[in-house]
């Protein structure tokens, strides 16, 4: 892998050149001052080194902080190397101009009540509150649509630092009872509890080591099915594999030693397994990931007791995604052979049930199945046509019925309704729209607004611009642009993209990405490959032997907003999470020069040994295998911990992580660092922040995102030129 792009060392110096005569000219103009360098190299906190190092397919790899794998809690001298990073980071962060700033407006932009769509059980309609500056999200009740709020579960209460939240939840079919998720400092793993609606009281009923858990209730309420691993030996909970997943049955008011195992774990595989309990209450559907993008689908009868288990949907290359049933027919939507999507029949009642067409893949949209549902006696489906939503109704025979309006272009999801009733609910949003609850009338086809906040920002006065650009083979990427509306020619931006799994970076609206737009900064969006905008085919150019078009994809974009005039050249900063902290730190290494800040938050980094923690063996059909020689060599070549430039000029690097992330564990982020600050890579800092009593980024308590991203903010200001203002 070459440090820089394949291009001519002519045609780059002249459009380099060309990019600073015409920014330098601009800035000059408009009085915006130029970023300065540090005038002395910072001085890190001293980290051990020790011999630590394999051999792989003769390719020997050095491992100096391999040490820093070990747990803090279980090792003082991480423990202590943590503080001693958090004690640089904060002193240097406290002194940045504009970080209260950040947090001020931060804080206004979050001040206010978001609700989720309702979910009607029983007559009663149950949804989520987040009050804004809440640590963590409520669960609330109505006794009718339009009744009277009871707040059921208030996680705020539950611990001091508003670290414990809650995660998943359900209510049963009757609306008696929810069984509920505890989430404790950001761990994957959780608790489970049991409430009775009526009186508040929680029962006796609690259940431990779940994790990667979906909750279905029995439709006779007598209990429901959840997802759990054996527990760990005492003192492993934190790196604990993810082997032995297996889906079992709780009774109310049992013990979890009785409960009962409905789908066992898969020896020698690292597959999880879900569940589903369609509307009516007579099929418990059970999905097997192995994380590849795709699943299996095996079926039980509920009303027939002691019915088998039934596979309809065998290995893991496609997805299936339930979307409700009419008696013993099943509505799918699939991406088998359809690579954006379609949707499709099974009959039951046939021995082994042949897929039906109901709906064909569309060639210009992509079919959304988390946003898609049968309701009433309809098909509320939606689709992406270049990363923006359009929704629409169909009948049951698969011919089309209606368009469903939409308050603007953006983003529609989290779809609660049920089949044979005329009630429907869904969210939109956009990145100048709050989450918005939509109630649907089916047989009307009408929408009217059910809950919509009000936001301390004039959103009249932010432009969302979606643009496109050509990577470097070629293709076109979508790249939605956002700022002020009074803002002409560069402005410093922050640009960021997530770019695996096939996960779809659609429309949203982000407190975060108004505080810097609201300074006068750009806000960049790029939807590359690896991700499922534009369906399976768009996931399976970026994974694997392939992941280097990701990276290519957003270096592309780096230079589109440069060259069109949109950044001015050393006003780029970028921004990634998890995979998306993988992408920040690979495209650092391979052009260093394009870019002022980078901020790789919770991010794998260690490519060659990511499947030794935790989750990390169930993300190789991603990634690919480093025990293979061909899948290492091509981890090797862009891994962010082994491909640092040494002697080159580095942006300045903001690293984010937590002390109990146990989905991409904290190692990741510390041996990076640690690499980073021992490497001579010029003189701008190379950070390390580490949250106390946070994970992977659910359930992080509110005061502590708004911290995260006022410190991240005020760095990428410093080293991008933005002028933070104070607010009015």
């Amino acid at each position: 892998m070459t440090a820089l792009s394949p291009r001519t060392l002519g045609r780059a110096c002249a459009r380099a050149l060309c990019r600073f005569r015409g920014t330098a000219i601009a800035l000059l103009l408009s009085g915006a001052p130029t970023v300065a360098e540090e005038t002395a190299p910072m001085i890190y906190p001293e980290t051990r080194q020790t011999a630590a190092a394999e051999v792989h397919f003769g390719v020997t790899v050095a491992d100096p902080y391999r040490w820093l794998e070990n747990d803090p809690k279980e090792d003082v001298e991480v423990a202590h190397w943590i503080k001693a990073q958090n004690a640089l980071s904060a002193a240097y962060l406290q002194s940045l101009d504009g970080r209260d700033t950040f947090r001020q407006r931060l804080t206004a932009i979050l001040d206010h009540e978001t609700l989720s769509p309702p979910a009607e059980r029983g007559g009663r309609y149950f949804f989520t509150r987040s009050g804004g500056l809440d640590n963590q999200t409520q669960l609330l009740m109505r006794n009718s649509v339009d009744g009277a709020d009871q707040v059921l579960i208030d996680p705020n209460t539950w611990s001091q630092d508003g670290s414990v939240a809650m995660a998943e939840w359900v209510a049963s079919a009757d609306g008696a009872h929810v069984a509920f998720a505890m989430q404790d400092g950001g761990s994957d793993w959780r608790s489970i509890r049991v409430m009775e609606t009526a009186t508040g009281a929680l029962l006796d009923d609690t259940l431990d080591w779940a994790r990667f858990t979906t909750l279905a209730w029995h439709p006779d309420g007598s209990g429901f099915y959840y997802s759990r691993f054996p527990e760990p030996e005492a003192g492993a909970a934190f790196s604990a594999s993810v082997e032995g997943h297996a889906v079992y049955f709780h009774r109310l008011g049992t013990p979890q030693s009785e409960d009962r195992l409905i789908h066992p774990a898969t020896p020698g595989q690292a597959l999880l397994h879900t569940v589903d309990v369609t509307a009516d209450g007579r099929f418990l559907i059970i999905y097997t990931s192995a994380l590849t993008g795709g699943v299996a689908v095996t079926v039980t009868d509920l009303t027939v007791p002691g019915s088998d288990p039934r596979p309809i949907v065998q290995g893991h290359d496609d997805r299936w995604v339930l979307l409700g049933n009419i008696g013993t027919t099943l509505y799918f939507a699939t991406q088998k052979d359809a690579p954006r999507g379609r949707i499709v029949t099974l009959d039951l009642t046939e021995p082994q049930p042949e897929v039906s067409e109901l709906i064909p893949e569309r060639p210009d949209a992509v079919l959304r199945e988390g946003g898609s549902a049968v309701l009433g006696d309809r098909l509320l489906v939606s689709y992406t046509v270049d990363v923006q939503s359009q929704v629409n109704l169909y009948r049951l025979d698969g011919s089309f019925d209606a368009t469903v309006s939409l308050p603007g272009p953006g983003s529609t999801g989290i779809v609660q309704g049920r089949p044979g009733k005329n009630e429907a609910f869904f969210a939109f949003t956009s990145y100048d729209a709050p989450l918005t609850v939509l109630r649907l009338d089916v047989a009307a086809k009408r929408t009217t607004v059910w809950a919509a906040p009000e936001l301390a920002v004039d959103l009249r006065k932010i432009s969302v611009e979606p643009r496109f650009y050509k990577s470097k083979d070629g293709t076109r990427v979508p790249l939605f642009v956002v700022r002020r509306t009074d803002v002409i020619g560069p402005s410093p931006t922050m640009l960021t993209a997530y770019g695996g799994f096939g996960i779809s970076m659609v429309p949203h609206f982000s407190a975060a990405a108004m505080a810097w737009v609201e300074q006068g900064g750009t806000y960049a969006l790029a939807n590359i490959r690896g991700g499922g905008e534009y369906g399976q085919a768009w996931h399976h150019a970026g994974r694997r032997a392939n992941k280097q078009t990701v990276f290519d994809d957003f270096i592309a974009a780096g230079d589109y907003l440069i060259d069109q005039g949109i950044t001015p050249p050393d006003g780029l900063a970028i921004h990634g999470e998890s995979n998306g902290g993988l992408l920040v730190g690979a495209v650092v290494n391979q052009r260093p020069d394009l870019f002022a800040a980078a901020l790789p938050s919770v991010g794998v980094l260690d490519m060659l040994r990511f499947d030794r923690f935790t989750s990390g063996s169930t993300w190789i059909m991603e990634f690919g295998n480093p025990a293979v020689e061909a899948e290492f060599h091509t981890l090797h070549a862009y891994s962010p911990l082994h491909t640092i430039q040494e002697g080159a000029r580095y942006p300045a690097i903001l690293i984010n992580t937590a002390d109990t992330d146990n989905r991409v564990v904290p190692a990741h982020s510390f041996k990076y660092a640690a690499t980073v600050q021992a490497a001579d890579l010029g003189n701008r800092p190379r950070l390390l922040r580490v949250d106390t009593r946070a994970g992977h980024g659910s359930g992080k308590p509110t005061h502590m995102v708004i911290d995260e991203y006022a410190d991240m903010w005020a760095f990428a200001a410093r080293w991008t030129g933005l002028q933070v203002r104070p607010s009015d």
